[in-house]
């Protein structure tokens, strides 16, 4: 087994090391501002657009995006890289356009909707949202009661969504809603709305940990052209979970940045802070925090490259993408912590990014499927065997 990357993958993951250094970095000290001051740890549009020309500048955009669609058309595996740079800086940033709905769209557009979705979104023209957990039904989509009825040309839904991010700056959503209501999670079906259709309400801001927002919405009798079907009817469960596959694999890796990121802190604090006589790092405590995360990076890190992997040869790979997102999540989780253990009041404050990224991290073991439901699927799918 051949166990290196290939080159240009590793100069990739180099070009995005220093974007995230050169760019990313700086913005840490005002976003954290930005945070104490009550405003959230959400980069503005107007601090986006630099970062996206830069992106542009430098070829990185479209990275997973196809060649027929303007894009560079890397494999998951150099994404997982890319992705592990990305999170090392505690600022909220996605290579455009972001992948998870991207790769749903690519899966499931008509003609029609690739001119009108697709392209501008794959161009970066537009900004897109997805809408599937709800008030009463989270985790489990075949608890989803948001419905979608067909009125002649028409479809017409009704339904609330929550935690939806970006709803403040979409310009369409991908809401999933039962069609048949007695197929369970086999009778749901995804649609294109659009942000002034009228019946699509958002009804509030929800502010979340880690400095981000999400918002609920209301779909009162939202009507819509019978074209805003997303894929087939009644088959909108599987480009969902394409979609969700994606993400878990982007929040494993973001972990992996994290966790480095949070134990370079940790080692410098160690270094140079000294307490009873002697620096912390020849505390045994310190030492074993420092060689258990280093341990527990490398290993995700090889679980995520394994599972980009599978996912590339076409492979069914649900098992090890919902192993990678729990060892990830729960692996950044207890590097973050003992990192701000070891700082001390110093890894209390807000002026550190360690308390924004523990909070990032700490989102990313409910979003996409929360732990525990993913280790109720490892362990179903081994003892159906």
């Amino acid at each position: 087994m051949n166990f290196e990357l290939n080159e240009e993958f590793r100069m990739l993951q180099t070009l995005v090391a220093h974007f995230v250094n050169d760019e990313l970095m700086p913005l840490e000290t005002g976003l954290l501002q930005q945070d104490i001051n009550g405003y959230g740890g959400e980069l503005s549009t107007d601090a986006l657009l630099p970062l996206n020309n830069k992106c542009r500048e430098l070829g990185l955009w479209g990275l997973d995006v196809p060649k027929q669609f303007g894009g560079a058309n890397l494999p998951a595996l150099a994404m997982v890289g890319v992705n592990e740079e990305v999170g090392r800086s505690a600022v909220p940033f996605h290579f455009p356009p972001d992948s998870p709905n991207l790769h749903m769209l690519i899966s499931s557009v008509t003609e029609a909707q690739r001119e009108k979705y697709l392209l501008p979104y794959s161009r970066g023209e537009t900004i897109s949202a997805i809408g599937i957990s709800e008030p009463g039904a989270g985790a489990d989509p075949a608890a989803m009661s948001t419905r979608a009825e067909l009125d002649g040309d028409h479809w017409v839904l009704n339904g609330r969504k929550i935690w939806i991010s970006k709803m403040d700056t979409a310009d369409f959503t991908i809401v999933m809603a039962k069609t048949d209501t007695a197929k369970g999670r086999h009778g749901i079906s995804a649609f294109l709305v659009d942000k002034d259709t009228p019946g699509f309400i958002v009804e509030r801001k929800i502010p979340m940990i880690g400095g981000t927002k999400t918002y609920e919405i209301l779909l009162d009798n939202c009507r819509l052209p019978k074209g805003q079907l997303l894929g087939e009817i009644n088959k909108g469960f599987a480009p969902m979970q394409l979609r969700l596959s994606v993400r878990r694999l982007q929040m494993a890796a973001w972990c992996i940045g994290k966790a480095r990121r949070a134990v370079e802190i940790m080692a410098d604090h160690a270094r140079q802070r000294v307490t009873f006589g002697q620096p912390l790092s020849e505390r045994q405590s310190v030492q074993w925090w420092i060689a258990d995360a280093e341990t527990r990076i490398h290993a995700c890190r090889l679980m995520c490259q394994h599972a980009a992997w599978k996912l590339d040869q076409g492979m069914d790979v649900r098992t090890e993408i919902s192993m990678a997102k729990i060892f990830g999540t729960e692996m950044a989780h207890d590097v973050i912590d003992h990192a701000m253990q070891c700082l001390g009041a110093l890894g209390m404050t807000k002026e550190m990014p360690l308390q924004l990224m523990a909070g990032q991290v700490r989102t990313m073991r409910i979003y996409d499927g929360p732990s525990e439901v993913h280790r109720w699927v490892i362990a179903r799918n081994r003892l159906s065997q």
